[in-house]
């Protein structure tokens, strides 16, 4: 490897992450100075009933020059990246598929917004008495004399500032967006990518591997396993290879140049563990360790103390009265929408699978929903008549099952527009884990009955991630995320990203 690759796999993380910090700055400004432009050229427009130009010979008594937001503006790009700091936006650490960057922007934009309407109270010219000033109050005034505003608050547009702050939100998020998706374009390509081990090629061990492959973005190259089973050496699991046995790990972190590791042993006794962190701390390897109660780790969970004994618990989550009406409004006026403009799309479908293949136009199956009770799921058929039976879903385009016209349906997740109809009933709401066949949940486990405690969505984290190709039942790990997380914002985020993934045509397939 070249001293350039060497400097780049060492620093990638830092050079990204002051990348980011410029790129929010010229976001930012690039907002506020389009706020101001916006303004300033509506300001002749009907709506904001103000004159096109001031009589011949008279200064424009609406414009504002753009000299006159300078300070403004430098101050709310200051607030702005500090805030974004507070919120963690320049954490190296990743969440499930970035929702809680998202989330993130928008609080520390709302937060933003508020910190600089009370800045500009404060730094506005007070003209306050500044001869005579005695004691304490002499070095606070000079204070506030040295950085008060040259320009009066209230001579400034209200409309710029609210302009500049929701442009802030939307570019930041689409700024946001796209650097996710070169950062793993880059992943891919294995630019910065961190070589990690997992020691323990068991279930929890297997299921890392899948996060690894499955999730690019954590800039993780997965080299292979180490296990205490010597007879697994040398053979494959996945894609992995058991490179040795625990006794070689000094060994292979040599010889694969390895960053981290992953110790996934939650059935080996603790004196163990202990052992192989204490060996990874003299070595000076990061290290992570899965907890023996990896699914009870999924949950909200607080650490509590008796004496000295650690304890943990279930954080009590209830849902209020106000966030559970705020959803169904939020389902209510979204499906809605959806079938009201879409209904000369639904009728093109319909007309579309009618002429393709014998059949009826909908496809109504039994499924399960919130604490388990049945309803009747619609969505336009897909496959043919004599294959609409409970039975696993299609893998790909190639299953003789789906129609040409379904193919077509569910790569872009059309044939779910009847969802919305059940999302008008209270059977769905529009985000929520995706609903399963009965014969499926009868064979549910106790965690896997916690997908019920939420009423079943349109779309969710699953039908949005990269294991969207994998059975629902196999990736819980999305829905008890959602589950213990969800709330409007989240929602929010959630029908965001769907969109992009509808437009990009990454759907049943």
């Amino acid at each position: 490897m070249t001293r350039a690759g060497t400097f780049l796999r060492r620093n990638f993380e830092p050079l990204i992450l002051s990348i980011q910090v410029f790129i929010d700055l010229v976001v930012v400004v690039l907002a506020c100075l389009a706020a101001w432009w916006l303004r300033e050229s509506l300001a002749g427009s009907v709506l904001l009933g103000v004159p096109a130009a001031a009589p011949t010979g008279e200064t424009a008594r609406f414009a504002t020059p753009l000299a006159d937001y300078r300070e403004v503006f430098s101050i709310t790009a200051a607030v702005c990246l500090v805030c974004f700091h507070a919120f963690g936006l320049y954490s190296p650490s990743k969440s499930l598929l970035n929702v809680e960057e998202y989330k993130a922007v928008t609080k520390s934009s709302v937060v933003a917004f508020f910190v600089v309407l009370v800045l500009l109270f404060f730094l506005r010219d007070a003209t306050l008495p500044r001869e005579g000033a005695k004691g304490i109050y002499a070095p606070l005034l000079w204070l506030h004399s040295a950085v008060e505003l040259d320009v009066e608050p209230d001579e400034l547009s209200r409309l710029t500032l609210l302009l500049a702050f929701g442009l802030i939100l939307v570019l930041t998020i689409i700024s946001r967006f796209a650097s996710f998706r070169v950062i793993q374009r880059l992943h891919r390509r294995g630019i910065g990518n961190r070589n990690v081990i997992v020691i323990g090629a068991g279930w929890t061990g297997r299921k890392l591997q899948e996060k690894f492959l499955h999730v690019p973005t954590l800039g993780l190259n997965f080299v292979g396993f180490l296990d205490e089973d010597p007879e697994l050496a040398g053979t494959w699991i996945g894609r992995g290879q058991v490179l040795g046995t625990t006794a070689d790990l000094g060994r292979v972190l040599a010889e694969r140049k390895v960053s981290e590791v992953f110790i996934s042993l939650p059935e080996t006794n603790e004196s163990k563990i202990m052992t192989l962190c204490a060996e990874l701390d003299s070595l000076g390897v990061p290290y992570y360790v899965v907890p023996q109660l990896y699914h009870l780790m999924s949950y909200n969970v607080r650490i509590e103390n008796l004496d000295s004994i650690p304890l943990i618990t279930r954080t009590e989550r209830r849902e209020s009265l106000p966030s559970l009406a705020a959803k169904r409004i939020f389902d209510v006026v979204v499906s809605a929408l959806v079938l009201t403009l879409a209904a000369p799309l639904l009728l093109v479908f319909a007309v579309m699978i009618k002429r393709d293949s014998r059949g009826p136009v909908l496809f109504r199956q039994t499924r399960i929903g919130r604490r388990g009770k049945p309803f009747e799921m619609i969505k336009f058929r897909t496959m043919h008549v004599s294959d609409c039976g409970d039975a696993v879903a299609p893998k790909n385009e190639g299953d003789p099952r789906v129609t040409a016209v379904g193919r077509y349906l569910r790569r872009y997740s059309f044939d779910e527009l009847p969802n919305f109809i059940n999302v008008l009933l209270g059977q769905m709401s529009v985000v929520g884990p995706r609903p399963e066949m009965p014969f499926i949940v009868e064979s549910y486990g106790p965690l896997d009955r916690e997908r019920l405690r939420a009423k079943p969505g349109v779309t969710g984290l699953w039908q949005i991630s990269y294991a969207r190709q994998d059975a629902i039942h196999s990736n819980l790990d999305y829905d008890l995320y959602y589950i213990e997380n969800q709330s409007f914002l989240l929602d929010l985020v959630i029908v965001a990203l769907t969109g992009f993934a509808v437009a990009k045509g990454t759907g049943a397939f």
